[in-house]
């Protein structure tokens, strides 16, 4: 196999990764940042210039264009490796998961794990008043989410809502994640992280919004239910798991069948190449369990207001956006990765470097009205 097509919302950290490997890499993507280099070909839906708006992803993505940047790549490639937001692919060339409704539909995933792993009380709601009625049934605090979706977005507090959502139990404590290659038949946890989230992004104010990693996390019991899990659900590849820890308890939250946002912190904490690990575990077989060599912390920047972004030369910096190029509120617009011997440095450098990113920023009033 020698070459690959990466396809997803942001391939960056994939693609450069399965350069470095040796591939030859072939990328669609959505965003299309400045810093991207590792690939053989490329190409994106966003174009960003200079005094000009990126605008909203919510707005601009679509699975469709992706699929037809993608579309003249496939028959090139000899394996396809989709991240989030792929669209359907061929089956025969996909290095992963190709069928993972059961996975990606969160009540369906729930349904099949409920009488097997610890997992907060979930309901599909079609109708309003049953939300109203099961709230105001008893003191458990509750969480809606969208019944498919990814980063926290549309993950908020109970309030009144229209249309088909769900209705979790939330259950207070600390969010970990899991990362697991699988065979099919045996399953490795190469890694654990803590997640940040936060809820003060501008235009999602109070939504659990995914915004990095540290690595690595807790083992144990974690590492264990996650690998049985992943087998139950017979997913291939590298998988993630995302858990919270209230105390002595471990709750299942929710499965993602695709190379995780934990895939960085993977690389820098353990020193291998997930790219590679991950193409041998579709083919059949696992590394052998790697030992962390540092702590690693991922930070996701979102804009906090309308900005233009200056130029930006900070080592640790990455998905660096067209410099003048406009960003909206809200939006992401940088990756920080920092590694270190102490969880402290490392956690330091990444904040840091936050604050180096922010001083670049000029804000930019919309005309608009």
């Amino acid at each position: 196999m020698e070459k690959l097509l990466i396809i997803g919302v942001n391939t960056r950290p994939v693609a450069e990764s399965a350069f470095r490997a040796g591939y030859s890499v072939y990328s669609a993507s959505y965003y299309c940042t400045l810093d991207f280099r590792g690939y053989t070909e490329r190409r994106c839906i966003l174009q960003e210039r200079r005094g000009e708006s990126c605008g909203r992803f919510q707005e601009n993505f679509s699975t469709e264009k992706l699929l037809e940047a993608a579309s003249d790549f496939m028959e090139m490639v000899d394996g396809i490796i989709p991240l989030t937001g792929a669209p359907g692919l061929p089956e025969d060339k996909v290095l992963g998961n190709t069928r993972a409704d059961h996975v990606e539909d969160k009540y369906r995933l729930y349904r099949r794990i409920k009488n097997s792993y610890p997992t907060p009380e979930t309901h599909l709601i079609t109708d309003p008043e049953e939300a109203l009625e099961i709230v105001s049934g008893g003191e458990k605090r509750y969480l809606i989410k969208p019944v498919r979706g990814a980063g926290g977005f549309g993950v908020m507090d109970f309030h009144e809502a229209s249309g088909d959502f769900l209705l979790q139990e939330y259950i207070e404590g600390v969010p970990v994640s899991a990362s697991v290659l699988s065979t099919g038949s045996e399953a490795l946890t190469v890694l654990t992280s803590r997640q940040i989230i936060k809820r003060d992004i501008p235009g999602f104010e109070g939504q659990f919004i995914y915004a990095g990693n540290i690595t690595p996390g807790p083992r144990g019991v974690i590492e264990e239910m996650a690998e049985d899990l992943i087998l139950d659900l017979s997913l291939r590849g590298s998988n993630g798991v995302d858990f919270i820890i209230q105390g002595s308890e471990v709750y299942v939250v929710e499965v993602n069948p695709r190379i995780q946002g934990t895939f960085e912190c993977a690389e820098a904490s353990l020193g291998i190449n997930m790219t590679e690990a991950h193409v041998m575990a579709c083919m059949g077989e696992l590394i052998e369990k790697p030992e962390p060599l540092r702590y690693a912390v991922k930070r996701i920047l979102y804009a906090p207001s309308r900005c233009m972004v200056g130029e930006i030369k900070i080592p640790g910096v990455h998905d660096l956006p067209f410099p003048g190029a406009i960003i909206e509120e809200g939006e992401p617009l940088v990756t920080v990765l920092a590694a270190d011997e102490t969880p402290e440095r490392a956690l330091s450098a990444a904040s840091m470097m936050c604050s180096m990113v922010q001083e670049r920023l000029n804000p930019v009033i919309s005309l608009k009205k």
